[in-house]
């Protein structure tokens, strides 16, 4: 007899071998000689026979096989269109495709051997086409799944007919409102309509229909199906790990005991209505799983929310729930079939800190047995350690991190809530905090690789990427040749720098095409932004961000940004002797640095316009104008003061400040840095538990490019840079401002970089640094210096007095 207790026992047991994060995933990385990106797959693209191949449509594919001796490695590749969820013997295994586009189309390489067994085995994938509801990062041909065994073995599980298909009818789309459908509908799914259990070794599928063949059969692989063109998954699977959440913060028209709320296991009577408020205490990406018995008929509406808005509709305080409501929040809806522990998720994560569940039950009550989630991130791994004696670094720091990792996935992306779009401007400052937090380049690679198949005929790459629906912001292919110049001073990579160069031209060339007489940019087409700064860039512009003249007329701003990716491309080009191209990069940043001085200085103001004649300044020109060299370190610190110190003047708000950080990084100022902090202190205050977007009131609550204090800490304040190109060398430049205390450890390719600095009561620094075995460097602070060698060193350093 199997008891309440038994069945408990057996849905945990469920839950445990029903998600990925219970597997140590065997990741295969194709070899340099990798055959299957070579050659015509045998494997052919399926799908169902009959349902619309571009419509929103959840599909279900299963394939039974024998093993008659045990398999210690099955390794297969597989893709799917749109996206896919792979189960092995019941198990989910595994999510994809990574994204990309249909000219290179990701498929992932597992091994599964240690899933099967002697005997029957079966596997079973969930294929889903958003359709129109699409999300603008997905890019899609149609519905389609494919699986190619490694071997003559493994050739049993070859995608063909011989799988059997069905329409999961459960699934319908629920589009949103308020949010739009940036990033695709929410899951509005009737259990009663799906056939549980269907991905395990024992279910009937006697009665499905066996798949149609995409294209008649035309045979899958780089130089097969034109509709995909394969290429190997370039970056490892997410993360995957089960979240709890922390609380119930509020009920309404239920009464929950105190033990019952924190363990998250309720009764919800017959015909009642209720709301139950969780509160995640921290924002998350995650699939949100549920597990429920009973209950036939009820509906369980859950939204998700990062913070709650009071009755002005403002966030204020993120912890603060009094009064205050989930507004124009992305949902699910969930109708329950009846049955014991059936386990309900979502086909995409969800981010939230609050997620509100109303739920209406029929005429039988409904046990919610479980509601956690599957935490999804890019595997990075915190390898960098900062300890200094400032009053609230460390919380910035590990805000800063979940900031970035919340907005890291397959893709880069520049909120997690709202769009899930890998934007240049934001991936070159997510990039850099990749690599000096967990020193993993490879999804930085991956995106300087998309952002370059991005490139249209006209020299410019789109503004973000992979997408769907094309968006062009100018100043953003500029941004891309910054993220190629830092890549290239990070990583001994020259094979990969190289087959860019010609694309970095084209960028160049646009720019050209667009100077007038005066060597000024002049009436720019598309999006020109630049940051979501207001005031006199605000008027009349039919979209923010823009500066002045940033659609029409002469623009200061924009020919500064323009002469400094010139600047950053010159010593590009002389590394790889392309002397020609480096000479006429240099004679043109000199000529529109000149004309910008020539057109644009305010004598008065002792400032640069951002428009000739315009009597408009912001922080964004002075500092781009310092970061070209337009003047003596001595006047660059009496204009930073300037522009610093006064309110009429446009300021950089949190993505621009990574370009005013570059400038107090170059003028050493330190300290001035550290006093800054209390920009992203005043966000922790107001209850954030990741970085926002822009100072309030603010529509994203993560946005990465915020959390470049993760980067500055280190590369800044720590000092600890590239020394030459490809990180061959070490500069270890510290500016610890008022710090007494300093102790930091970097990831380099070839191992951590560690630098402890301590300030005696004699006024000196005892100093300490470690480089990794092979690697050299030299130490600079405040105009003194000492060679560095492979290992460990110690020495002091007199603090001069300022």
């Amino acid at each position: 007899m199997i008891t309440k207790k038994n069945h408990l026992l057996l849905a945990l047991v469920f839950i445990l071998i029903g998600t990925c994060d219970s597997w140590a995933q065997r990741q295969v990385w194709p070899k340099a000689d990798n055959k299957w990106n070579q050659q015509i797959w045998d494997a052919k693209w399926i799908l169902h026979p009959s349902a619309n191949a571009r419509d929103y449509g959840v599909f279900l594919f299963r394939k039974s096989f024998e093993l008659h001796t045990p398999a210690p490695e099955f390794i297969i590749h597989l893709s799917a269109d749109n996206r896919y969820r792979l189960f092995v013997n019941g198990r989910r295994i595994l999510e994809g495709p990574a994204r990309s586009d249909p000219n290179h189309w990701f498929y992932e390489s597992i091994d599964i051997g240690p899933l099967l067994k002697t005997g029957k085995n079966q596997l079973a994938v969930q294929v889903w086409n958003m359709g129109s509801y699409m999300p603008h990062a997905q890019m899609s041909v149609k519905t389609g799944l494919i699986i190619q065994g490694e071997g003559s073995v493994e050739s049993l599980v070859n995608t063909n007919t011989s799988w059997k298909v069905t329409r999961d009818m459960a699934f319908k789309p629920l589009a949103q409102a308020g949010t739009g459908t940036v990033v695709g509908p929410g899951d509005s799914f009737d259990a009663s309509l799906h056939p549980f259990n269907w991905e395990s070794v024992y279910f009937d599928d006697s009665l499905w229909q066996n798949a149609g063949m995409v294209g008649n059969g035309i045979p899958a692989g780089v130089f097969g199906s034109w509709d995909w063109q394969l290429t190997p998954r370039p970056i490892p699977f997410m993360d995957s790990d089960t979240v709890k959440f922390q609380k119930v913060v509020r009920t309404e028209n239920i009464r929950l005991s105190p033990e019952v709320r924190e363990k998250l296991n309720w009764v919800i009577p017959a015909n009642t209505r209720c709301r139950i408020l969780l509160d995640n205490r921290v924002l998350t990406n995650a699939y949100p799983r549920m597990t429920v018995s009973n209950g036939k008929g009820a509906r369980i509406q859950l939204e998700y929310a990062e913070a709650l808005y009071d009755e002005n509709n403002e966030k204020g305080n993120r912890q603060e729930i009094t009064g205050k409501k989930i507004k124009q929040a992305f949902k699910d809806q969930w109708t329950v079939g009846g049955g014991e522990f059936r386990e309900f998720t979502t086909l995409w994560f969800r981010t939230y800190r609050y997620v509100e569940l109303d739920i209406q039950t029929a005429s039988e009550a409904l046990e919610i047995e479980n509601f956690d989630g599957i935490y999804t991130a890019y595997p990075f791994q915190e390898l960098a350690q900062i300890k200094i004696d400032h009053p609230f670094v460390r919380d910035i720091w590990e805000t800063g991190w979940r900031t970035a990792r919340l907005c890291a996935g397959e893709t880069y992306y520049d909120c997690p809530y709202y769009e899930q779009l890998q934007y240049v401007g934001d991936t070159r400052i997510q990039a850099l905090i990749s690599l000096y937090v967990s020193g993993d380049d490879r999804l930085m690679r991956n995106a300087i690789r998309q952002f370059a198949q991005s490139q249209l005929p006209n020299g410019l790459t789109q503004s973000r990427y992979p997408s769907g629906r094309m968006q062009i912001i100018p100043t953003f292919s500029l941004i891309w040749v910054s993220m190629i110049y830092d890549y290239w001073m990070h990583r001994d990579d020259e094979a990969f720098i190289k087959q860019y160069l010609h694309q970095i031209g084209n960028v160049l060339n646009w720019y050209d095409q667009h100077l007038n007489s005066r060597n000024l940019l002049d009436n720019m087409s598309w999006w020109n932004f630049v940051d979501w700064s207001f005031g006199e860039w605000s008027p009349h512009k039919p979209i923010g961000g823009v500066p002045q003249n940033g659609y029409q007329g002469e623009t200061t701003l924009i020919s500064l940004q323009y002469a400094y990716t010139l600047q950053l491309a010159e010593k590009i080009f002389a590394y790889f002797d392309q002397e020609e191209r480096a000479k006429q990069c240099q004679h043109q940043a000199e000529q529109v640095l000149s004309a910008v001085m020539a057109s644009s200085w305010d004598k008065e103001r002792r400032m640069l316009q951002d428009a000739p004649g315009q009597n408009v300044f912001s922080q964004h020109t002075q500092a781009l104008a310092i970061l070209c060299g337009l003047f003596s370190n001595t006047e660059a610190k009496s204009l930073f003061k300037r522009m610093t110190n006064t309110e009429a003047i446009i300021p950089c708000t949190y993505y621009f400040r990574f370009y005013l950080n570059r400038v107090m990084d170059e003028l050493n100022l330190g300290q001035d840095y550290l006093d800054g902090l209390v920009h992203w202190k005043q966000m922790l205050d107001l209850g954030l538990t990741t970085f926002a977007e822009t100072p309030e009131p603010t529509r994203s609550d993560c946005h990465a490019w915020s959390a470049s204090p993760n980067y500055d800490l280190l590369a800044f304040i720590a000092g600890i840079k590239p020394g030459s190109p490809g990180f061959k060398t070490v500069l270890v430049q510290p500016d610890p401002g008022n710090l007494k205390y300093l102790d930091v450890k970097v990831p380099h390719p070839e191992g951590l970089i560690h630098l402890k600095m301590t300030l005696n009561k004699n006024n000196e620094y005892d100093v300490s640094v470690a480089l990794p075995q092979g690697v050299n460097g030299e130490f600079l602070l405040e105009g003194q210096g000492r060679p560095l060698h492979p290992g460990s060193q110690v020495f002091k350093i007199k603090k001069q007095i300022k």
